[in-house]
């Protein structure tokens, strides 16, 4: 299939990885359904794309809802007449020290990180088979490579991610492909959810510092796009090369 008739559905689509995402593929010719919870930020995204000559549409979409993912899914049939992939992008990361005690945090990157990404397969599962084709991309983090302080619920909510994306993969047949992309550093709004102030300091900190632009993993979710039905990118990471 060409560019011009793959559909993406990509969440998170608002800011950072997913906006990116959503930029460049358009402009390559992709049709693009775009989920996030900021309608404001959604439709002005939208609307740049179209500005553009791009094929775009958008759904708010929060993805701890399971209702509103397959709502989003269905949204883009509705205007497009299929999926073809789904980019698992949303995520949030208010890291702290476990001796902070931020559980409230811990169980908000459960659910987006996790079920989220969870949701986001189950949606598109079923039109898959149907299909007998279909891409399943899931943004996870280097967090759940390299273990450091502060990282720990989020670096496991990442590498829950790994692991089903890795069971998904062995059992998806020839017809579905599996990919995940690794980020490293990369400038994003990834400090916003931060409620420690210290560890919030550090992170942006060290973001200017080394940070690599979002466009960058876009790049990385074009190529695995791009490649014949029959080969299938299963892992990348992309990190700044200052990144230890």
């Amino acid at each position: 299939m060409s560019s011009e008739s793959k559909v993406v559905v990509i969440t998170g689509a608002s800011s950072g990885i997913g906006q990116a995402t959503a930029r460049l593929l358009a402009g390559r010719g992709y049709k693009v359904a775009l989920g996030a919870r900021r309608d404001e930020a959604l439709s002005a995204m939208t609307e740049e794309l179209r500005q553009a000559g791009g094929q775009a549409v958008y759904k708010v979409t929060d993805v701890t809802r399971r209702s509103d993912v397959e709502a989003l899914v269905s949204f883009a049939v509705e205007n497009f007449g299929q999926v073809d992939a789904i980019v698992n992008n949303a995520g949030i990361g208010p890291i702290s020290r476990f001796d902070a005690l931020c559980v409230d945090d811990w169980d908000a990157m459960i659910d987006v990180n996790l079920r989220g990404t969870l949701y986001g397969i189950a949606a598109v599962l079923p039109l898959f088979a149907r299909q007998e084709r279909g891409h399943v991309i899931n943004v996870i983090s280097t967090a759940g490579i390299k273990i450091l302080p502060t990282m720990g619920p989020y670096a496991a909510t990442k590498n829950a991610v790994r692991t089903l994306t890795e069971a998904l993969r062995q059992e998806a047949g020839p017809h579905l492909r599996v990919t995940e992309i690794s980020p490293g550093m990369v400038a994003t709004r990834f400090g916003d959810s931060i409620t420690d102030l210290k560890t919030k300091e550090d992170i942006q900190r060290r973001m200017g510092d080394i940070a690599i632009p979002a466009d960058a993993i876009a790049r990385g979710i074009l190529f695995a796009l791009e490649q014949p039905p029959e080969v299938e990118v299963g892992s990348m990471v992309i990190r700044p090369t200052a990144q230890g």
